[in-house]
């Protein structure tokens, strides 16, 4: 189980991922771990440390190899065990501000 500190870290990485745009990112292959640090305010190590444990499950892919790209996998989102501690932070949307994510 992660702590309460590692969660909202991890949920912020997974969701922006999960709810990112095109817009929001230069290259057609995705994000990299640096613009994804700037849009969740969050060191580029500790990024690259969430972005591993998502990898590590299955539902981010990444591209290349220098610089590395990520997008979220919602196939394999989909398709994980509703029991799963990610899956279960990643739906967990009590606390989330969807104006972050979405504009009306």
């Amino acid at each position: 189980m992660y702590t309460s500190e590692e969660d909202l870290e991890l949920k912020k990485v997974g969701l922006e991922l999960m709810f990112l745009t095109p817009e929001k990112y230069d290259s057609e292959f995705g994000i990299t771990a640096v613009e994804l640090s700037k849009l969740v305010e969050l060191p580029v190590d500790t990024v690259k440390k969430k972005l591993s444990i998502l990898k590590e499950k299955n539902i981010v892919r990444v591209k290349g190899n220098n610089p590395k790209f990520w997008l979220f996998d919602e196939y394999n989102f989909q398709r994980m065990d509703e029991d799963d501690e990610t899956f279960l932070l990643l739906c967990s949307f009590d606390d989330v501000d969807f104006d972050r994510y979405f504009s009306y």
